[in-house]
């Protein structure tokens, strides 16, 4: 079972906190790994999957296909799940679901962001400590793996005491404390003696989080540990400047570290977005630079990787995930949604005279000049056609399209999480039957699904 006395810790950080990073701070020496905050409510409409391709276990969203959390082996007895609830019943449901994937679950009582705090999640929990104590006493009694939470600290650390201590008594295994309160930022100082207040009064492992202006090499971890007294050390935006922090060995150059982060992202097919994502956050300033906005304007995994060299490594990879079947794109049709989907009739549309293929848009495989409805525009100019008409039909947040050209009549099978995604994937089918695209194509943009 997972402890927390002298840990190094990646912090729970929203879209830095994916798989790929969880993975590489591992790697480079950290010992335990938060997930970004999950929301309950969305977790609870998620169902898991074992993706035999990418190894991992992914839970995903029922009403549009998104993967909500994504696990490995490899993680699996150190990585936090970290819940933004504000019910008890809702997070211990939550919890039951991942309670075999994960290795403990931590309980967010530390954002200040007014979308958690409007849902009364976050550092709103510590206005409510009766409410925050029966959440947390709830998973305890209920679950096999450890219960922690992550808070801010109040005005004085006395204040901040009473609430710990009735935090405390709910039998949490450690206890998170970010050394800031909820109206302050990172350009504030950390109050590292109120943390130590707290370190020294009470009889669980105190996790200390917040000193990440103070730590710039790995020697500083313990130094941070030593002022505040805490049992182990939290990293945050430390971790997300450059993941190499945590090695003993002292830190890597960035490029090295941006390329053991990108081959990570490719293997574990992690989307373009939150990639770019991730790495913005790693060049920072040097996104200014001539290569820095070169990188701005990629769009695709490819673009992203050729920056780095590894373009080849990228088009391999994600040509072999293809070849075996692409379920790293998992599928959700108006059945099955979570809750279920009531049929009406003004939802049936009649496909009797619609060509219809199992074809699916994936973003990452193209760049707006290849995008399928460019293409397919481009060839009725050039053959002197009308241009398409596109007819969309969306139940919840599931689209379907179907192409009117020339005559006749196209659509796919493959229900798409937004309008654009699923007028591209009319287009790939038009593409194939009027001859424009090959299934060798399709094949290569990882469009047929088998």
């Amino acid at each position: 079972m997972l402890t927390y006395d002298n840990k190094i810790i990646l912090a729970p950080m929203v879209r830095i906190g994916t798989l790929p990073m969880r993975l590489l701070a591992l790697r480079y020496g950290a010992d335990i790994v938060y997930t970004e905050e999950l929301i309950d409510w969305k977790f609870l409409r998620s169902k898991r999957r074992y993706n035999d391709i990418l190894k991992t276990v992914d839970y995903i969203d029922q009403s549009d296909g998104t993967v909500v959390f994504r696990t490995c082996n490899e993680e699996k007895d150190k990585v936090v799940l970290q819940l933004g609830t504000c019910d008890a019943e809702r997070a211990l449901k939550v919890a039951k679901m991942v309670e075999n994937d994960i290795a403990a679950i931590d309980i967010n009582m530390g954002c200040p962001k007014e979308f958690s705090i409007k849902g009364g999640m976050g550092v709103a929990l510590l206005e409510q400590t009766d409410k925050a104590y029966g959440i947390l006493k709830t998973l305890v009694t209920n679950l096999s793996i450890p219960v922690t939470c992550k808070i801010r600290i109040f005005q004085t650390p006395e204040e901040t005491y009473s609430v710990v201590e009735k935090l405390v008594s709910s039998g949490i295994k450690a206890i998170a404390i970010h050394g800031r309160t909820r109206n302050e930022r990172p350009q504030h100082t950390v109050h590292t003696d109120v943390i130590r207040f707290i370190a020294e009064r009470i009889s669980i492992p105190v996790i200390a989080n917040g000193g990440s202006k103070e730590i710039e090499k790995y020697t500083d971890i313990f130094k941070f540990k030593e002022i505040t007294g805490c049992s182990s050390v939290m990293l945050a935006r430390a971790a997300e400047w450059n993941c190499s922090i945590f090695r003993k060995e002292g830190l890597l150059p960035m490029d090295t570290v941006i390329k053991e982060y990108l081959k990570l992202a490719v293997e574990f097919d992690n989307s373009p977005s939150n990639t770019k994502y991730c790495v913005q956050n790693i060049l920072r300033d040097l996104q200014e630079t001539p290569r820095g906005r070169k990188f701005l304007e990629c769009q695709t995994m490819d673009q992203i990787c050729a920056i780095w060299d590894l373009e080849e490594y990228c088009q391999e990879k994600q040509s072999n995930y293809q070849k075996m079947g692409i379920q790293g794109r998992w599928q959700v049709t108006p059945n099955e949604l979570e809750p279920p989907y009531k049929k009406q009739k003004s939802d049936e549309v009649c496909l009797d005279d619609v060509t219809q293929m199992k074809v699916c848009f994936i973003r990452a495989n193209f760049n707006d000049l290849n995008l399928p409805k460019s293409q397919l525009h481009a060839w009725a100019g050039k053959n002197s056609y009308k241009l398409p008409v596109y007819e969309t039909q969306q139940i919840e947040k599931l689209f379907r399209t179907i192409i009117t050209f020339n005559g006749k009549k196209y659509t796919s099978t493959f229900w798409e999480k937004n309008k654009k995604f699923a007028e591209q994937g009319a287009a790939l089918v038009c593409l194939y039957h009027i001859g424009v695209l090959t299934e060798e194509d399709l094949i290569k943009f990882g469009s047929i699904i088998k």
